[in-house]
Formats: C-alpha cells, sequence, structure tokens
C-alpha cells in the first residue's frame, strides 16, 4: 500500500513540476508587417492580463506565458492579432496593415487601455513627430498636431518659459489655464521642458474630455498632457543611435515699411522737428550725394557728421544665430531587463546678441521582471543642466516699451540717419551725450547689449525621477506603486556693470561708484506617490471587468533667497565672484544699500479614487471615475473636493449589419464628468502652479509705512473661508472612424461650463485692503467642434504620399455675469476689453475708426449713437466682438516618400483673432514719432490740401492721440498661415546598408517657422497676449541633420 501510496505521490509531483513548468514558459518570436520586414515596438499583451512587452528594433520579443492564454499583439497602422500559446515557446505574426490607428495604446498615469476600448477623446502624437526638430520645447514641436490644442509662443528667446497652452478654450479669467503636464507618471511643471530632450520622447498622448481627465481631479479642469519616454526592449541586443543637427536662425520678416534716412529728413523738415528741422529741400534731396561747399552751407556739427548716412539698424540690433544638437541614445535589453541610456547636449544662439540657451541631459531608466514574470520593475531617471543668457526684458515686462533698457525697440527706435560707430562705450556716451535722449537712442541700447555691461543669466539644474513595481498576485489582480521626484534648483545672476551707460547715468549724487547686482536662488522639491490595487479579468472570452482603487499624495517644498548690491567698485568688482562691493556707510544711508530676501512656501494635496469599466466582446462599453482630493488651497469643508465622470462607447463597426460597408472602422462615444481647478492665480511663465497664490491667506508681514512715515506692520493679504474649487464641467460626444483602408479620423463635440470662478471681491477700506480672493456667480462656457482627417493616397509601392488635416472652433463666452452698474449691460476691464454675457473673454471695448475727415486731414469715429465725430469719448466704447483668443486653430499637410527620398511638411493656421499693434501705433504717429525714430513711409502720403483723398491722416491731426486711447485704428486681424516645418532629405534602404555597420542612415534638411501668410505687419504674429510691443519674436530656423543607427 505505501509502495502505491509512493506512486501516486510522484505521479502528482511530475504533473505539478510540468504545470508549474508551463506556469513559466518563455514565449519568444519576431513579429513582422505583411512584407516580411521586422516591426518595432509592437505591443505584446498577455490578454486579460497586466503582463506585456514590446518588439525591439528587429521586432523580437519575449513574455512569459503558459499554454492556453492568449497572446495580443496591437502596432499602428495594422490590425491586432492574436495567437494561443500552444506547446511551441516560438510565436512569429505577421501583421497586416490596416488604415486605422484604433488598436494603440491609449496611457495615462494611472492606467492603459487600447484606442478600441477607449470611450474618452484622446489625441496620440509619436515619436516620429518629435525628432529632429530644432526647438528648445517640445511644446513648440506639438504646434498645430492635436485639434483643439493652442499653443503659442509669446518669446522666441532660446529656453523662454513663454510659452501659452490652451487646450478647448479658457476656462478661468484669474485660475490656471494650462494643462497638467505628466511625465512618466510624475507630474511636472511646464518650465521643465527646456531641460527636457525631446528626441527621448516615445509618445504624447493629450487628454481631453472629462472621461480622460476626472481621474485627476483638481487638476485636470485644463486638459491633461502625458509623456511617455523611450525604453528598451527584452532580448535585444545593444543599439546604439546618433542624431546631429546644425541650423541658423533669422529674424522674421516685418512689413512696417520703415523710412529711409532721407524719407525720415523730408517728414522731419516738413513738421519741423529732429535733424532734419533745419536743413533746406536742397539738402534733404542730396542727403545720399556727396557732401559739397554748397549743400554744407549752414549745416550743424552732427549734420554734417551724420551726413549721407542710412543705417540698416536691423543689422545692428539682430543677427543670425547659430544652432547645435547632438543626440546620442543607447538601448538594450535582455531576457529579464531592458535598458535605455541617452545623452544629449543643445547650443542655439538667440536673434539678438548676448542671448542664447546651452543644455546637457541625461537620461536612463530600467524595467525588469522576476523569471515568472509576476513582478516587473521599472526606474526613470533623467539629470540636465541648462544656461540661458537672455534680456532683463524676459522677466519685465514693464520695459517692454522701453528704449533705454529694452534693445528689442532698437530697430523700431533707431533713426536711420545716425551711426552706430559713434557709440564706443557707456562712459564716452554719458561725456559725450549726458541724460538720455532720443538721439542716441540706438547708442544705449547697443551699450546695453554688450555682454559685459548688463549680464543675465539663469543656470537651471533638474532632476526628474520616479520608481514603479508591480506585483501580480494572480492573473486578474495586482497592485502598483509608483514614486517620483522632481528637483528643480535654478540660480540667477544680473547686473548693471558701474561701467555700463545705464549705471553711470542713474549713479545717485554724491555715491562715487554706481551698478546694481542680483543674485537669486530658487530650490523646488516635489514629491509624489501613488498607490494602485487592479482588478482586471475576462470571462467567457466576452465579458471584461476591470475595477481599480487609488491613492495618492503629493507635497512640495520652495525656497528661496535673494539680495540686491548697490554700488559697485570698477576696480575690483567681478560679476558673480563676491567683491568689488561698496560697503554701507550710516552716514549716508540713502547710498549703497544692500536688499536682501527669502521666500519659503509649501504645497500639498491628498487623494483616493476609483476607476471601473466592463466591456462586452468589443462591441460596448462603459467606464467610471470618481475622485476625492483634499488641497491645503482651502479650508474646513471647501478643504475637499469630489470630480466624477462616466464615458460610454459603442463599436459599430464589430456589428453584423456592418460587414461589407465601407466602414473598416467605426466607434461611437460618449462622456460627462467634472474636474477641477485649485489654482486661485495662473502662475507666472515657468512657476510651479501648486504653490499658494499671495491673496490666499492672511498676511502680516508687510511692511508700510505708519504714523508720521514710521515703519510699521500691516496687514498684505487677506484670507477668505469661503474660498473654493473652480469646477468645469463638461459633455463630450465623438466618433472614431476609417473607411476604404485609407480614410481615418475622428468628430468630437463637446461643451463645458466652469463655475465658481476665482475673482477679487471688494471689502471695506478699514481692512486696510480693498479686495479679497472670492468665488464669483459668474461662469465661462466653451462650445465646439474638433475634426482630424488623414487620407493614404498611395500607400503601396515605391511611392507614398498621406495627407492630413486637423482644426478646431471654439467659442467662449460669458455667463451668469451680474452687473455692477445696473445701468450699464456690461463691465469694462483695463480700459480696453469689456465683460458681457454672451461676449468672448478679452473681447475688445473700442471706438470704431472709420477714416480721415477730407476736410481737414482729422481722424474720424463713431460715437455712441453711430454719428461722425472727432473727439470721442470713453462713453463711446462698445463690444467690438473681437478677441484675443482665436476661435478656429488647426493645422495641415503632408509626408511622401519615393525610393528612400522622403519630403513632408506641416502648416499651422489660427484665424479669428485680433491683437493690438502698439509698435504700428508708434510709428505711425507724426507728433510722437518724427524727430524721435523711424516712422512708416506712409506718412509721406499723409493727408494734405493738396491731397486730400489719403487715408492717412494729417501730419498734423489735432485728435491723433484718440486713435492710442479709445479706438480700434490699430486692432489688427492676426490671423495667420505658418508653416511650421518642411524637411526633405534621403534614408538609404536598408539593403544598401547590409556590409556596414549601420542599421540606418538619414540625411535631411529642415526649415520651421519659414513661412507665414498673414496681414500682421509685425516681425511675429504669434503669441496670446493683446499686444506685441517690445516681445522677442520667434525666429525662423534653417537646419541640416543626419540620423545614424547602428
Amino acid at each position: 500500500m505505501r509502495s502505491k501510496f509512493k506512486w501516486i505521490f510522484a505521479l502528482l509531483l511530475a504533473f505539478s513540476m510540468q504545470f508549474s513548468f508551463a506556469q513559466e514558459k518563455t514565449i519568444s518570436g519576431t513579429i513582422t508587417d505583411s512584407q516580411g520586414l521586422p516591426l518595432p515596438g509592437v505591443a505584446v499583451v498577455v490578454k486579460g492580463t497586466t503582463r506585456g512587452t514590446q518588439t525591439d528594433f528587429d521586432g523580437k520579443y519575449s513574455i512569459a506565458a503558459s499554454q492556453g492564454e492568449v497572446l495580443v499583439f496591437t502596432y499602428v497602422g495594422h490590425k491586432t492579432s492574436t495567437v494561443t500559446v500552444g506547446a511551441s515557446s516560438s510565436v512569429n505574426v505577421a501583421l497586416q496593415e490596416e488604415a486605422t490607428s484604433l488598436e494603440t495604446v491609449v496611457v495615462d498615469s494611472y492606467r492603459t487601455t487600447s484606442k478600441k476600448r477607449s470611450a474618452n477623446a484622446v489625441a496620440t502624437i509619436t515619436s516620429e513627430t518629435m525628432e529632429g526638430r530644432p526647438n528648445v520645447s517640445f511644446l513648440q514641436t506639438l504646434q498645430s498636431q492635436v485639434a483643439g490644442l493652442n499653443i503659442a509662443t509669446s518669446s522666441g528667446s532660446p529656453g523662454s518659459a513663454k510659452i501659452d497652452v490652451i487646450l478647448r478654450g479658457l476656462s478661468s479669467v484669474n485660475g490656471n489655464t494650462e494643462p497638467l503636464f505628466i511625465i512618466d507618471g510624475v507630474a511636472a511643471n511646464q518650465n521643465v521642458f527646456r531641460s527636457f530632450n525631446s528626441e527621448d520622447i516615445e509618445r504624447i498622448d493629450v487628454l481631453k474630455d472629462a472621461g480622460a481627465t476626472s481621474i485627476y481631479g483638481n487638476r485636470g479642469a485644463n486638459g491633461v498632457i502625458v509623456v511617455k519616454t523611450k525604453r528598451g526592449s527584452y532580448n535585444s541586443k545593444l543599439k546604439v543611435r546618433y542624431t546631429a543637427t546644425t541650423g541658423f536662425t533669422n529674424l522674421q520678416d516685418h512689413d512696417y515699411k520703415l523710412t529711409n534716412a532721407q524719407q525720415l529728413l523730408t517728414l522731419e523738415n516738413i513738421v519741423g522737428a529732429g535733424m532734419g528741422a533745419t536743413l533746406t529741400p536742397e539738402q534733404v534731396a542730396g542727403w545720399n550725394s556727396p557732401l559739397t561747399p554748397e549743400l554744407s552751407v549752414g549745416l550743424t556739427e552732427n549734420q554734417i557728421k551724420y551726413w549721407g548716412t542710412n543705417t540698416d539698424w536691423q543689422k545692428v540690433f539682430f543677427r543670425t544665430g547659430i544652432s547645435k544638437n547632438h543626440n546620442l541614445s543607447f538601448t538594450q535589453g535582455s531576457e529579464n531587463m531592458t535598458n535605455f541610456t541617452s545623452l544629449s547636449y543643445f547650443d542655439q544662439d538667440g536673434i539678438v546678441p548676448n542671448t542664447g540657451f546651452k543644455r546637457f541631459t541625461f537620461r536612463t531608466n530600467f524595467t525588469g521582471k522576476s523569471a515568472d514574470g509576476k513582478f516587473t520593475y521599472g526606474t526613470n531617471l533623467t539629470a540636465a543642466y541648462s544656461k540661458r543668457v537672455q534680456l532683463e526684458q524676459e522677466t519685465r515686462t514693464d520695459i517692454n516699451a522701453n528704449t533705454l533698457q529694452n534693445p528689442l525697440q532698437g530697430l523700431l527706435a533707431s533713426q536711420p540717419y545716425l551711426n552706430p560707430a559713434q557709440y564706443v562705450n557707456g562712459q564716452q556716451l554719458f561725456d559725450e551725450f549726458g541724460a538720455p535722449s532720443f538721439e542716441i537712442n540706438p547708442f544705449m541700447l547697443m551699450d546695453y547689449l554688450n555682454p559685459e555691461n548688463i549680464p543675465s543669466s539663469f543656470e537651471e539644474t533638474k532632476i526628474l525621477a520616479n520608481a514603479t513595481a508591480t506585483y501580480n498576485f494572480t492573473d486578474a489582480l495586482s497592485f502598483t506603486t509608483t514614486m517620483g521626484i522632481d528637483y528643480v534648483l535654478n540660480q540667477r545672476l544680473f547686473a548693471r556693470a558701474p561701467q555700463s551707460y545705464l549705471a553711470i547715468v542713474a549713479t545717485p549724487a554724491g555715491a562715487q561708484f554706481g551698478g546694481i547686482e542680483q543674485q537669486q536662488t530658487d530650490r523646488d522639491f516635489s514629491f509624489n506617490l501613488v498607490n494602485k490595487l487592479s482588478y482586471n479579468k475576462t470571462f467567457n472570452d466576452k465579458h471584461t471587468v476591470e475595477v481599480s482603487v487609488f491613492n495618492e499624495y503629493i507635497k512640495a517644498h520652495r525656497r528661496a533667497e535673494n539680495w540686491t548690491q548697490q554700488g559697485l567698485d570698477p576696480r575690483t568688482w567681478s560679476l558673480g565672484a563676491g567683491t568689488g562691493f561698496v560697503p554701507f556707510n550710516p552716514a549716508t544711508p540713502t547710498l549703497y544699500n544692500r536688499i536682501i530676501g527669502g521666500l519659503k512656501r509649501d504645497a500639498g494635496l491628498f487623494s483616493y479614487f476609483a476607476t471601473a469599466s466592463y466591456d462586452y466582446d468589443s462591441k460596448y462599453g462603459v467606464e467610471a471615475t470618481v475622485r476625492r482630493d483634499a488641497s491645503y488651497k482651502f479650508i474646513q469643508d471647501n478643504t475637499w473636493g469630489t470630480f466624477w465622470s462616466v464615458s460610454a462607447r459603442w463599436n459599430i463597426d464589430q456589428e453584423a449589419f456592418m460587414e461589407n460597408s465601407i466602414f473598416d472602422v467605426l466607434k461611437l462615444r460618449a462622456s460627462y464628468g467634472t474636474t477641477g481647478n485649485q489654482n486661485v492665480l495662473a502662475a507666472a511663465y515657468g512657476a510651479n502652479p501648486l504653490y499658494l497664490a499671495n491673496n490666499n491667506v492672511r498676511d502680516l508681514n508687510s511692511s508700510q509705512a505708519g504714523y508720521n512715515n514710521a515703519a510699521s506692520l500691516g496687514v498684505a493679504t487677506i484670507a477668505n473661508v469661503d474660498l473654493q474649487w473652480e469646477t468645469t464641467k463638461q459633455a463630450n460626444v465623438g466618433i472614431d472612424f476609417t473607411m476604404w483602408k485609407r480614410l481615418s479620423g475622428s468628430l468630437d463635440v463637446y461643451r463645458k461650463k466652469t463655475i465658481d470662478l476665482f475673482d477679487d471681491n471688494y471689502v471695506s477700506a478699514v481692512n486696510q485692503l480693498y479686495t479679497i480672493a472670492a468665488n464669483t456667480q459668474s461662469s465661462i462656457i466653451n462650445s465646439g467642434v474638433e475634426l482630424l482627417l488623414r487620407y493614404d493616397v498611395f500607400k503601396e509601392g515605391d511611392f507614398k504620399l498621406d495627407l492630413f488635416v486637423n482644426g478646431s472652433y471654439n467659442k467662449n463666452e460669458w455667463a451668469d455675469l451680474v452687473y455692477p452698474n445696473p445701468a450699464n449691460d456690461f463691465i469694462q476691464v483695463a480700459d480696453n476689453f469689456v465683460q458681457q454675457n454672451g461676449s468672448q473673454i478679452n473681447t475688445y471695448f473700442v471706438v470704431p475708426y472709420v477714416g480721415v475727415n477730407p476736410d481737414n486731414g482729422n481722424l474720424l469715429f463713431l460715437d455712441r449713437n453711430n454719428n461722425l465725430t472727432e473727439t470721442p469719448t470713453n462713453e463711446d466704447r462698445r463690444n467690438s466682438g473681437k478677441s484675443m483668443i482665436p476661435k478656429y486653430q488647426g493645422g495641415f499637410g503632408f509626408n511622401t516618400s519615393y525610393k528612400g527620398f522622403f519630403v513632408n511638411a506641416n502648416f499651422s493656421f489660427v484665424a479669428d483673432i485680433y491683437r493690438f499693434d502698439f509698435d504700428l501705433l508708434n510709428l505711425s504717429n507724426p507728433a510722437s514719432g518724427i524727430g524721435t525714430g523711424p516712422v512708416v513711409s506712409e506718412l509721406l502720403n499723409a493727408w494734405t490740401p493738396t491731397n486730400t483723398g489719403s487715408n492717412v491722416p494729417s501730419l498734423t491731426a489735432t485728435n491723433i492721440n484718440a486713435a492710442e486711447t479709445f479706438s480700434d485704428r490699430y486692432l489688427v486681424d492676426a490671423d495667420y498661415i505658418r508653416m511650421r516645418n518642411l524637411s526633405f532629405g534621403y534614408e538609404f534602404p536598408a539593403k544598401l546598408l547590409d556590409k556596414t555597420l549601420f542599421s540606418g542612415v538619414k540625411f535631411y534638411t529642415q526649415l520651421e517657422n519659414y513661412l507665414t501668410w498673414s496681414k500682421w505687419r509685425g516681425f511675429d504674429v504669434e503669441g496670446l497676449n493683446s499686444s506685441n510691443q517690445g516681445g522677442y519674436p520667434s525666429p525662423k530656423v534653417i537646419s541640416f541633420g543626419v540620423d545614424l543607427q547602428f
């Protein structure tokens, strides 16, 4: 009997070992397309589990699976393939092409699903779009790529953080309006992207509707942009890739048609101002001729000195910059571990002298798994250092129009008859001319651009890291934890050197030395922890249920110190060395002051949330999300906020009645939900929006002047205990489709309403203040339509061509406004803007300008009763129906190739947008322009008694300033079409490289922002601000690149 039990036990042990072996079997193989070419990046997933991988550059993969389990293979533009694991450990698959991207994976930082099973509005951008572009930030590369995503560069200064990002319209007036950015699961501040190498990006998912963003709760009201970086593949050999580009940046063309020296002198002679005031008509006419004794009669010393000069100041204040970008990456993988490592160097000169940007980045990540595939883990580490040299104007918008401190005004504020050779140094300027004057405007700005005179630099050191681990208790139940950190160290160094003209002219009376030096150090540390328990199970091969619960903890700390030294001894001063500081003297307390400041801020967020989804046979699906957030920004009952969403889909193409229809894919989806915004004030460019707004707490640390001007402490801000979240409710209906295996696209219609808007409420002045932060009754409604189309004209054979277009319409309007003055159904804001129910945000409130009075050359306007007037008042302003926020935006282009040669083009467009052209205003104003700087040549055709039909007002018009104060004369149509990128080159076929070290070689040329079609006359039409004055224009770039793979 005992021997019989031994035999039975041995048999059971053998079966259990065989079962265990089957559980731990490694399946490997190669995935190719229909022509037998390997496909890299194919997603391989064990159906009904969270186990997955992707193919390497050679199309190879390896994954743990047991006999009887089903492998699912998905790849962009190809049909999904499923294979049941049998006795063999090798599974090779040839994927068939399909003109659809519905099988691609949709990713947010909490969950992953296929686009086929997603019920939400999500747009995906792949690495092919990002690679090789000569931009500092990948946000610039994203322009025009996604319907409804409006990205505008407000500054072309290299490394600038002034990039405005709006998804589906403005949802707040005073609160933050930018989307949440997630990089490899870690929430990131926008300015991280100047320290981020775009070549490391694998994909970007833009989450638009509430079904996709409500999982982010109080941070998701403005949409979410999820960035996933590249990583290695299992069982792949070492791959090395080197890419390099060299480019040239230039100022974009303007259309102001500035006067040359002779034309300007003619106008000055007419009005009796400037150097031309005392010239005779013969001297003006002979300005470009050699100076003769006859012409020299009566000339002043300056007129003789500058005779014949006709300076092109654009060549003085702008330059051709050089851009260089080098990237080196390594990727490999063993059976249970993968690695991707990259290094990069980026160097770009600004188009303005003494501006530029340099960046070094290092990124590495590892992924791994246990032998049985139950435990997986991954780490990501990014370290970056960047230095940008920039103008003071970049951080001080108050000097945009200042011709003394903003060199960007140099071209438009310098008379062409002045000679740049007259400038030597700051001391020479002061000795020769003394105080600032219009005559020396260009020389002062030349002194400003001397790199030794006004140094201004920012150094940034950034570390972004995360680690994630998942344990699969069963094929259905898993637990994941993710921890991430984001650390930024910013150091600013700024000075007005004692030898600079600005320092010399501003030296206080009694002081031996002038000049100032400022240093600032800013440290920002954020910690993020997310835990997830997930259950995912498929029943009877048709019913799939997934339920996940999460909790998230975010903590952020910011510390900053700054100091300013007034008085620098040029004999010993050295920038940043701490030398040459003139000591404070109590006998002269107003001289040589030192100012010291500091900042300490903390932020936090605690959340728990859950998601649930159900799918029936890949035909029907529903999803739901609920999230509870606790924010440190609100107190008592308002600390916690609840946000939720529901969404559903119907894959119509899976129905039997769709068999043999023209649709290869047809999916209907809908969602509704809520999201929140806790950021009471819009963060400054590059600032972390997590931190508390200044007007959100009671602050007694305000130094004020008390009785008899005695120093005292007063109230700086007053807290409002009733303050709570802004809440956005959004509904979305969309359809995804593919027809004839060639035409694919999506159409979305949405409506979202934001309530409890942040604004200032008035309080009694006895509080020492007039306003406090509060929620208002008013709301904002955004309604819109988004369309994406792609058509494969030729997709087989040697010649390939596909066309694409995306576009969106967004109607943005005020609602529920309560008017403080019952007599008016509007609220005038900052002179030129109006708030009115049914009107767009930032609608201009102006007086219509209608032309020139033929009788006297004065300007004509319409008053409130539509009568002509030459003397408009504030009461004559009206709602113009024009806004600085565009209603239409999108992009279009094509990709084509033939036997290795390729040409790709991408254009963007923006329509129904208006901006004030204040530069044109200054150049067109004869009263303030002639005699102080250049003007537009149209003034030569100004109204005169013998030229009464002119549309240019008289040079002596008596109401010229009314156009500046009240009217829409310089409110300009800022619609444009811009060639974002044109690339062409040659990629060597694989068969030509078989006997070389290379697995891929490509040479190409790119044009970035090179052509623009617009009525706008200034340097750069782009931007989401109301005017262009004094801004740093975005450059146009031509670059040459090489892509080598080993």
